[in-house]
């Protein structure tokens, strides 16, 4: 049992880090150090969120662990960068919050697994959506069998991401440190699909595309279909094409026995709730289940740091676990070589990485 306040550091200063400190704050967490290549950033951040004047601030995370020792840290850098950040991690001892995507290769994911295991340390993939209300509704009715049969789902991401949005920062829309829309915008309700409709996939098919972004690497759009172990189907349309603004992000469960959508802005309100056994009021759980975040990254931050903290004082694992990271992670780089090899996939991949697609779109422009 640990009775102290958990010792918390955070890697990245960047455009999520204020989700990170909010939760970090409102669960009790002994903020100790903060970490990022650019002091400004920290500065800005401790004067935000009203931390210390003399918080320490490093721009070697390799230091900050050794010197300040923290219990749990999140990462909040570049994906590219997420795998060995986390491998010196746990080699420290040290329990992780690891922003999605967890790694951007299957082995950099498998080696995250094993290495935490051995040393005992835990690991959570920062699937925050699973924790808003209406998720966690819509979980528990899979869970009590209230559809019967699942028989198709749908995760849809009609989002924009503008010039500017990848100006500010370099990295975004590489294949080296990003991955393109499926992997950075439209991970979250991948997860959620997969969760929903039985974890195991057993084959991909997918269509990748550059309509609208050739100043990126990666797509702006993707389409898949996933056929899962237990029979059900599910279909994937995520995009950062739409005009002008972010639009919604649906997730839609279909089985014999239940109809559910869930909407809003990124998976934040149900707007279907039918089922044959009728035991609840669909209009009381579309009340009560309604969230507004005042952006996409909704309230899910505070729950899952609050999973954290017991995972860690209870040894067990966290409810989104580096598992479900691999399974999200692995689903994303399954649609790209689908649709950059013009076949479809099995599942599971023995190793797949984003640098697989380097250049791809810049082929295909010249073959015309």
């Amino acid at each position: 049992m640990m009775s102290n306040p958990l010792r918390y550091a955070l890697i990245g200063c960047g455009r999520i880090s204020p989700n990170h400190i909010a939760a970090a704050k409102e669960n009790g967490f002994d903020i100790v150090a903060v970490c990022d290549l650019v002091p400004e950033n920290m500065k800005d951040k401790i004067l935000k969120f009203d931390l210390p004047r003399d918080l320490p601030q490093y721009t070697d995370y390799r230091e900050m662990l050794e010197k300040e020792k923290p219990d749990l840290a999140a990462i909040c850098t570049e994906s590219g960068k997420h795998a060995a950040i986390a491998m010196d991690c746990i080699r420290a001892g040290c329990n992780l919050i690891i922003e999605k995507p967890m790694a951007l290769s299957v082995r950099d994911a498998d080696a995250i697994i094993a290495l935490s295991r051995e040393k005992g340390v835990k690991v959570c993939a920062c699937h925050q959506n699973r924790f808003n209300k209406s998720v966690q509704k819509i979980r528990e009715a899979i869970e009590k069998n209230r559809f019967g049969r699942l028989l198709h789902g749908a995760a849809h991401i009609r989002w924009n991401r503008d010039w500017e949005y990848y100006a500010r920062a370099r990295w975004r829309g590489t294949w080296a440190q990003d991955g393109g829309a499926l992997m950075n915008q439209c991970i979250h309700n991948i997860d959620l699909l997969r969760w929903m409709l039985g974890d195991e996939v057993t084959e991909v098919f997918a269509y990748t595309d550059r309509l609208l972004h050739p100043y990126i690497e990666a797509e702006d759009l993707g389409i898949a279909l996933i056929r899962f172990k237990n029979g059900a189907y599910g279909l994937i349309e995520g995009t950062t094409n739409i005009y002008p603004k972010n639009l919604e992000e649906t997730l839609y469960i279909f089985g014999e026995k239940g109809t559910v959508k869930g909407g809003g802005q990124s998976v934040n309100v149900i707007d279907e709730w039918v089922f044959s056994d009728a035991l609840d009021d669909p209009e009381q759980v579309k009340r009560e289940h309604h969230e507004n975040p005042p952006n996409v990254y909704g309230f899910g931050h505070i729950p899952l740091y609050a999973d954290m903290a017991m995972a860690i004082r209870d040894d067990r694992e966290p409810y989104v676990s580096a598992e479900d990271g691999k399974r999200a992670l692995e689903l994303v780089l399954a649609i790209y070589l689908s649709a950059a090899e013009g076949r479809p996939v099995r599942l599971p991949l023995a190793d797949c990485s984003t640098m697989d697609f380097a250049g791809r779109f810049e082929r295909e422009n010249q073959d015309g």
